[in-house]
């Protein structure tokens, strides 16, 4: 075997096919298995926040299949900047192959057991099913399917994996947020939350709205995006792309374990999209491209980028009205970063998170009497005693006004989006473990993609 050592130190490349004792032995449950990853074409800074964190189940080496484009460097410093920290290092041992052919070569070779992808979408989903059908289990960034016409091909790719006995399983990083958590543990006691309402289009029972900024630092770098990430029909709109987490958490708190039927449990109301400009000095400064590339000429007007990547829509879940709206700006203000609206309307109170200035934009989790304010405060006490507490100790209840509550967290709830990555992966080592995932979690997965893919659809039929 050949092997050369990349310009970045500790990254061995491979451009050789490995010996079939390398191949990986493929079964349910891998109690007894080394998890060994494979990368492939990792062009999104969420690739190597996979492997910021190391896993006891999984082996160092990190094999590497991308085409011969600057995306992979990206990945490659990042998981070096890891290895060489100052501060408990990581120990990725990365071996890569890169060639236009780098999906042949991945599925011939085999060179791991888990499937890695975050990157360009538009052949996310071929991906996956090429390796469901290769016998691989698959960790995927979201979105898992940016359109509808490909939507089939994702429920197929289900279909095989079960078939396989492979897990397929996208990265939900929002489940890890401790407001988000809170908000769907009250409104699972009924004494607190009463019943969810049905709502309405004009004032939904559940909302979610997720404010974005395409300038960004992660893991302390600036986040460089590719000029790829710019052009829907590659990464997505917003509702296909970051609505994957807001859709996930309207059926994760709405309908907790319940599976969910795509075919009658859903149905778009209203959908719409609308475009942040981006002139191109803030273009080189997010991408590092003087210029526009040509895939990006419909979208530009006056020499200025109309990128089509914030949406809105209204649907019904099983007869709940749920909004849900992703917003891009170019960058946050000074001290400030990505937001989160939601709120959950009950029978009896109203659960509602804001991170706006006046909390420091820090997600804080309000408790809005909706009935009878004397007795929420007496059955919020008693849930805070005997649920909250219990799961959550050190977290309190603080009354604002005769109607209204916070809950106070102590920081070391406070985990950042980087390290939910972490948190995801270990429920996913988990799953692999017992060879097994909760048998809502497919179900699930499918009627959230149904929905985005649906939603954007929808929206790419209305005049703006």
């Amino acid at each position: 075997m050949e092997i050369k050592k990349s310009l970045i130190s500790g990254v061995v490349v491979v451009a050789v096919s490995l010996s079939c004792t390398q191949q990986p032995k493929q079964s349910g449950a891998m109690q007894n298995e080394r998890v060994r990853l494979i990368q492939l074409n990792p062009g999104h800074f969420h690739a190597a926040l996979v492997q910021k964190t190391m896993y006891d189940q999984v082996d160092p080496v990190v094999h590497v299949y991308a085409p011969p484009e600057p995306d992979v460097q990206d990945y490659l410093a990042r998981v070096e900047g890891f290895n060489s920290r100052a501060g408990q290092p990581a120990s990725w041992v990365t071996k890569l192959y890169t060639g236009n052919d780098f999906l042949e070569k991945m599925l011939e070779e085999k060179a791991g057991n888990v499937m890695v992808t975050a990157g360009n979408n538009a052949r996310k989903t071929e991906y996956i099913r090429k390796a469901v059908e290769a016998g691989l289990n698959v960790f995927a960034d979201k979105p898992m399917v940016i359109s509808a016409t490909e939507f089939p091909v994702l429920e197929e790719a289900f279909r095989i994996a079960g078939q396989k006995g492979v897990l397929l399983y996208d990265i939900m990083t929002e489940r890890y947020e401790i407001t988000t958590i809170l908000q769907r543990e009250l409104s699972m006691i009924p004494e607190v939350f009463g019943t969810l309402l049905q709502g309405s289009v004009e004032e939904p029972a559940i909302t979610k709205e997720s404010v974005h900024h395409l300038f960004k630092n992660a893991a302390g770098k600036p986040v460089l995006r590719p000029g790829w990430f710019f052009d829907v029909k590659q990464q997505g709109t917003g509702l296909a792309d970051v609505g994957t987490h807001l859709v996930d958490l309207v059926q994760w708190e709405c309908f907790p374990e319940q599976i969910i039927d795509y075919k009658s449990d859903i149905q778009i109301l209203t959908a719409r999209t609308w475009a942040t400009d981006i002139n191109p000095d803030q273009f080189e400064q997010v991408t590092g491209l003087k210029t526009f590339p040509d895939f990006l000429n419909e979208y530009i007007d006056n020499n200025v980028l109309k990128y089509p990547c914030n949406g809105e829509m209204i649907y019904k879940l099983k007869g709940v009205h749920a909004k849900v709206s992703v917003i891009w700006r170019f960058q946050a203000p000074g001290g400030t970063g990505d937001t989160h609206y939601s709120i959950m309307r009950g029978s009896e109170c109203s659960l509602v998170i804001r991170q706006g200035q006046e909390e420091n934009f820090v997600p804080v989790l309000y408790i809005e009497a909706t009935g009878d304010p004397r007795q929420l405060k007496e059955n919020l006490e008693t849930a805070m005693r005997n649920n909250i507490t219990v799961k959550y100790p050190g977290v309190e209840l603080m009354q604002l006004t005769d109607k209204k509550w916070k809950m106070v967290i102590p920081d070391i709830y406070k985990t950042s989006h980087e390290a939910h990555f972490a948190q995801v992966m270990e429920k996913y080592l988990q799953y692999l473990k017992d060879g097994k995932m909760p048998e809502w979690e497919v179900p699930d997965m499918i009627a959230k993609y149904y929905t985005t893919t649906r939603a954007a659809s929808f929206a790419a039929r209305v005049v703006h």
